[in-house]
């Protein structure tokens, strides 16, 4: 079983920036095709970005496309998701996600879900 602690949430105004940090337990990191979904109050959850084992990257939103980066950093068993530009349709609670394989744009594709972590964006 993998464990994931996601962080790095808070409160920022529009145009600010957060980066969320998950940290994997095990030793198989560097096998896994790593997620980031969100959902937000009264909407459905949505895949925000993927990065595969190879350090692939996949954004889903359009939106969110040159404002947000997926990165990972293996030795460490972490996966970042730096925000830029806030806005407030950003807001929700965001989940990592990890799956063997390929990217998955489907939540029902990935086994294990982290606690999430809540990003509000107000002023």
């Amino acid at each position: 079983e993998v464990q994931l602690q996601a962080y790095g949430g808070g409160l920022v105004q529009p145009g600010g920036f957060l980066r969320l940090s998950c940290v994997a337990s095990g030793n198989a990191f560097g096998a896994y095709a790593i997620s980031w979904f969100r959902e937000a109050p009264g909407k459905e959850r949505e895949a925000v970005s993927c990065i595969s084992s190879s350090g692939s990257s996949i954004y889903y939103v359009d939106s969110e496309k040159g404002r947000f980066t997926i990165s990972r950093d293996n030795a460490k068993n972490t996966v970042y998701l730096q925000m830029n530009s806030l806005k407030a349709e950003d807001t929700a609670v965001y989940y990592c996600v990890v799956r063997t394989g390929v990217c998955m744009r489907d939540a029902g594709e990935y086994m294990y879900w982290g606690q999430g972590t809540l990003v509000t964006v107000s002023s």
